[in-house]
């Protein structure tokens, strides 16, 4: 099955050699044209990738390439919330035999050390793809409640100037000693632009300290 797709920043970059963020200046039309829309903020969690993968029939698991190697306190922690009978038979009801992806992210333990967010390693939600179509938050958060799983954060809703005034001031909702790393921002309905990627895009601290 196809790896997640690269989520990229709002702005364009300086060229010159500073490399900072040219604040202003979208590099999707299309992101600017919907900037004063209403979106929605999940905290952007930092840790290893992981797609749970449903072919129809069976339940496997890869990181973000089919070759990446999963750490094997994240694979057992995997294989206890996944495979077991009652959960292959919510892929059945929800999906039947069509393909589908549950794209979270494999955090605390050992994983991304300095990001505090707990002592063991585990699996967060943040999207849900079936037969190519990528489905709106609101119903990923129910899917993940049916799962028993996680679900990234909701941070705010509103427009993408909102989302780059608060970045550098929010705090983790993952723990009180977990650091934040930013959102990850997406129209309440999902969109396309006319070149048929998908409307999201991500608002990284390190990117705005010392600019907002």
């Amino acid at each position: 099955m196809k790896e997640y797709h690269k989520i990229e920043t709002i702005f364009e970059r300086d060229m010159d050699g500073t490399k900072k963020l040219i604040i202003g200046k979208f590099r999707n039309p299309t992101i600017e044209y919907l900037k004063n829309c209403e979106w929605v903020f999940t905290e952007k969690i930092d840790g290893t990738n992981i797609r749970v993968m449903w072919d129809g029939h069976d339940i496997t698991f890869a990181g973000r390439t089919d070759r990446a190697e999963i750490p094997k306190p994240l694979m057992a922690r995997l294989e206890e919330l996944f495979l077991n009978d009652e959960t292959e038979q919510l892929f059945e009801q929800t999906f039947g035999e069509k393909e589908a992806i549950l794209y979270g992210e494999g955090y605390g333990g050992k994983i991304q050390n300095g990001t505090n967010y707990k002592e063991t390693e585990d699996f967060i939600l943040f999207d849900v793809e079936c037969n190519g179509v990528f489905y709106n938050y609101l119903y990923c958060v129910e899917l993940a409640e049916m799962f028993g799983i996680s679900y990234v954060p909701i941070v705010t809703r509103g427009t993408l100037d909102l989302g780059i005034k608060m970045v550098t001031v929010m705090s983790s909702l993952m723990g009180e000693t977990a650091k934040f790393e930013g959102f990850v921002a997406r129209p309440i309905v999902e969109l396309k632009d006319n070149r048929g990627n998908r409307i999201i895009v991500k608002i990284k601290v390190r990117d705005f300290e010392g600019i907002v």
